[in-house]
């Protein structure tokens, strides 16, 4: 369960990020950095995702399945 929530947590901080960056983009100015800042956390984010994805199936916390039962 634990993974799971982790998983959901780490997806809900990319959507943040990307909201963020996409308010900055809209309200500062053009030599603010704050929106590339917010984009590379997005992008970090997401590699971590993924890395704790094939850890957590690599480790059998997580189980894959397919379309049929």
């Amino acid at each position: 369960m634990i993974p799971k929530l982790i998983i959901v947590a780490l997806l809900l901080a990319i959507v943040v990020s990307l909201f963020s960056g996409l308010a900055f983009l809209l309200r500062d100015s053009s030599s603010s950095r704050r929106t590339v800042w917010a984009l590379t956390v997005r992008v970090g984010l997401s590699i971590t995702l993924v890395l704790f994805l094939l850890l957590s199936l690599h480790m059998g916390w997580i189980k894959p399945h397919g379309l049929s039962p």
